[in-house]
């Protein structure tokens, strides 16, 4: 899976902390590391916990073949099948011009 390789990669060290009158949290990454590997290692841990909670459900691949960006379904049914509205649109219009012929 690649959210693995993904903390594999950026979150080595992930632990339970409490802190400054915070509710116990997790930490990705500890707190000496530079800002870009604590940004990857929030990042992908946040990744790893969002595939938790949805079941894996939430997360697509924009539909249209000449995009194929990845995305999070925020839709209330999640059925999400665009990252954004231009590529639904993008298709829409090519569906239309072929059944048009």
């Amino acid at each position: 899976m690649r959210v693995n390789a993904l903390l594999a990669d950026g979150a080595g060290s992930v632990y339970l902390t409490t802190h400054d009158g915070l509710r116990p949290h997790l930490h990705f990454a500890p707190d000496g590391q530079d800002l870009q590997s604590r940004v990857r290692a929030v990042t992908a841990g946040s990744l790893a916990v969002f595939t938790l909670e949805a079941e894996g459900e939430r997360l697509g691949v924009c539909a249209l073949d000449s995009c194929r960006t990845a995305f999070v379904d925020t839709s209330r049914g999640g059925r999400r099948a665009y990252c954004r509205a231009r590529c639904a649109n993008t298709e829409a219009v090519r569906r239309h011009r072929t059944k048009r012929g």
